[in-house]
């Protein structure tokens, strides 16, 4: 890779390696600059962070909450090349303990491992362009919190003004792209289309039959009826909202088998019963990521990733 350190393998070393070393092994002050360009701009459900130290601020609560967090990283989906630079999906674990405080409330001493996944943009050994997902409702289930209880003190507590990401407070960045035009990344983007669209006989069509399933709040299932249970819950829940693919990579790379990453979104009113309980008429923005693998029977696995808390904000933002 051309402009970047000699010590990478490839893109995907770089992206797992930076993570590890800016947030599992401490490295805040030094490699934290090295990774992120000056003008960074990184979103996620709480709203947009722009410069290394913003988003420092953004991250340091959740290292004093697990300190002792490790970033497994599973995945990275990636496209681009040294000329236009490189977008990576990445998909992390997260694992350690809840031993400090923070705003999911005093410690419990609980064991944590939820997911957070992230489009990066990096060229030229910096990464100026991001959007993470993280499972906040994972984290708060194993801690024993309510995830509407929570962002419902979120929404009262006078000393937060945390916003939520939605188009109105984001910050356009140097990454224009929209992804590649692999075959798989296609199949992908029209498989979900046709969900939202509200052709469920899309799953057993293009999912294998014991496909495994990670959905929000850490769900981990299997089969055609827990794939329709959760996509169809979405789009019932918001009935008439406007579902936008923004970035599509398929890939295909020796040893492993075919992949592709969405990132995309569903913007509406809150009109129907599904995933959010009764409707409310709230106005919802939700950032979703999504990867997949494909096998001879189909789609196989499938990681599809929001943060709840984020929408319940938005829902019961409406009722105030």
């Amino acid at each position: 890779m051309k402009e970047f350190d000699a010590r990478f393998r490839d893109i995907q070393d770089y992206f797992l390696t930076g993570a590890r070393e800016i947030w599992e092994e401490r490295g805040l002050a030094a490699a934290l600059p090295s990774y992120y360009h000056p003008a960074i701009i990184h979103r996620d459900a709480r709203g947009v962070a722009q410069g290394p130290g913003a988003v420092l601020a953004a991250g340091l609560p959740d290292m004093a909450a697990v300190p002792d967090r490790r970033l497994l990283g599973e995945e990275v989906i990636w496209t681009g090349s040294d000329r236009r630079g490189f977008l990576g999906s990445h998909r992390m674990v997260v694992v350690g303990r809840h031993s400090g405080e923070s705003a999911w409330g005093s410690p419990t001493g609980k064991a944590l491992r939820y997911r957070v996944m992230a489009d990066r943009f990096a060229k030229a050994n910096q990464i100026s362009d991001e959007w993470q997902v993280v499972d906040t409702a994972a984290i708060l289930s194993q801690i024993g919190q309510d995830v509407q209880g929570f962002a419902r003190a979120r929404l009262e507590d006078p000393g937060s003004e945390e916003p939520v990401f939605c188009p109105e407070v984001d910050v356009p960045g140097p990454y224009t792209g929209k992804g590649n035009d692999s075959t798989w990344g296609l199949a992908f983007e029209l498989l979900l289309e046709r969900l939202m669209a509200g052709q469920l006989s899309v799953v057993p069509e293009q999912y294998d039959r014991a496909c495994h399933l990670n959905y929000p709040g850490g769900a981990e299932c299997h089969g055609w009826a827990a794939a329709e249970r959760f996509w169809l819950g979405l789009r019932q829940a918001l009935p008439g909202a406007q579902f936008v693919v923004h970035h599509r990579i398929g890939l295909e790379e020796p040893m492993l088998p075919p992949r592709a990453a969405l990132r995309w979104s569903l913007t509406g009113r809150h009109e129907g019963w599904g995933l959010f309980g009764r409707p409310t008429g709230a106005h919802v923005h939700i950032m979703g990521i999504s990867h997949a693998e494909f096998g001879p029977e189909g789609l196989r696995r499938e990681w599809t990733l929001f943060d709840a808390v984020a929408v319940w904000m938005q829902i019961l933002a409406s009722e105030a």
